[in-house]
C-alpha cells in the first residue's frame, strides 16, 4: 500500500496583506487536515503570524521567505483580521493556541509520538504528565540561539533526527519558523511542525489565556499585556507606528488599483 510523502498546499490561493500571505481556513478546516498528517509524512510546517511577525517581516524581508514556504501561514491576530475586512480580504482568524490545544485534545492518539522543543525543562515534564498515552521527543536548546549558529543547527537535526507526528517549537519568534524551515529542506525529516510561541505554557497552566469574549473582540493583547507587562508592553506599543505604517502602504496601493 502506497504511502503519502507530500501534500500540495490546501487553498487554492494565499491572500496577500500586509506583505504576508495567508490561507485563509477556519480552525475546523485546519484541524482536518491535520488529521491526515502522520509521522511517516514528509515534513511540513506551519506558522501563525501576528502583529509582532508582521512588523519584523517588513523590517527584515529575509525572513519573508520562511513564511511564504509554510505548508500554512494562519493569520493570529484579531486586530489583524479586522483590518483585513476593511479592505476587503477576509482573513480568517486561527490562534496558534487554540490550534495547539485542539491538536492535543482531538487529533493526537495514545502512541503518537510528539517532539517538543521548549525553553524550560519543566513545561516538557507537565506536557509529558498530562499526556501520559503520548510518546515525547525533549530538546532544550540554550538561551539567544540566533546567535549561536551551531546550537541553532542542533535543534534542526534534533528534529530530523526524531521523527514524529507533530513537532511544536515554542521557543519565540523568528528562531522558531527559522527552524522549522530549515528542517523542513531535509528529505529524512518527518511530520508536521509548529511553531506555537507560549501555547504549550497556557496547555501546562503556567500562563493563563485571555476570557473568550476579550479574544472575540480583538483586545486579548490588553490581557497579556496586563498579566507581563515587563515583556510585551514595549513590544505591543512599539508595534502600532509600523503597523498603522503598513495598513495605509496597503490600502493606499488598492486605492490606486
Amino acid at each position: 500500500m502506497s504511502t503519502l510523502l507530500d501534500q500540495p498546499r490546501l487553498a487554492p490561493e494565499r491572500i496577500q496583506f500586509l506583505g504576508v500571505s495567508f490561507d485563509c481556513l477556519n480552525q475546523s478546516e485546519v484541524v482536518a487536515q491535520l488529521q491526515a498528517r502522520h509521522s511517516n509524512h514528509a515534513l511540513r510546517y506551519v506558522v501563525t503570524p501576528n502583529v509582532d511577525h508582521i512588523v519584523r517581516l517588513a523590517a527584515q524581508p529575509a525572513l519573508l521567505a520562511t513564511y511564504q514556504q509554510a505548508w500554512l501561514c494562519l493569520c493570529d491576530s484579531k486586530p489583524i483580521e479586522v483590518l483585513s475586512k476593511t479592505v476587503g480580504s477576509s482573513l480568517t482568524h486561527v490562534t496558534g493556541s487554540d490550534l495547539t490545544k485542539a491538536i492535543f485534545n482531538n487529533v493526537l492518539v495514545a502512541g503518537d509520538v510528539v517532539t517538543l522543543i521548549v525553553a524550560q525543562d519543566e513545561v516538557a515534564n507537565k506536557m509529558a504528565a498530562k499526556y501520559p498515552h503520548l510518546s515525547f521527543n525533549v530538546h532544550v536548546p540554550p538561551f539567544d540561539i540566533l546567535n549561536r549558529p551551531d546550537d541553532l543547527q542542533t535543534v534542526v537535526n534534533f528534529i530530523v533526527d526524531h521523527p514524529a507526528r507533530f513537532t511544536f517549537v515554542a521557543i519565540g519568534s523568528p528562531q522558531s519558523e527559522i527552524i522549522v524551515s530549515r528542517a523542513s529542506d531535509a528529505k529524512a525529516a518527518r511530520g508536521t511542525a509548529l511553531c506555537v510561541g507560549a501555547s504549550l505554557e497556557f496547555i501546562t497552566g503556567d500562563r493563563v489565556r485571555a476570557p473568550g469574549w476579550m479574544n472575540r473582540s480583538g483586545i486579548e493583547w490588553m490581557h497579556r499585556v496586563a498579566t507581563e507587562p515587563r515583556r510585551l508592553w514595549r513590544r505591543y506599543l512599539f508595534a502600532i507606528p509600523p503597523l498603522a505604517k503598513l495598513y495605509w502602504r496597503e490600502l493606499t496601493a488598492r486605492l490606486l488599483r
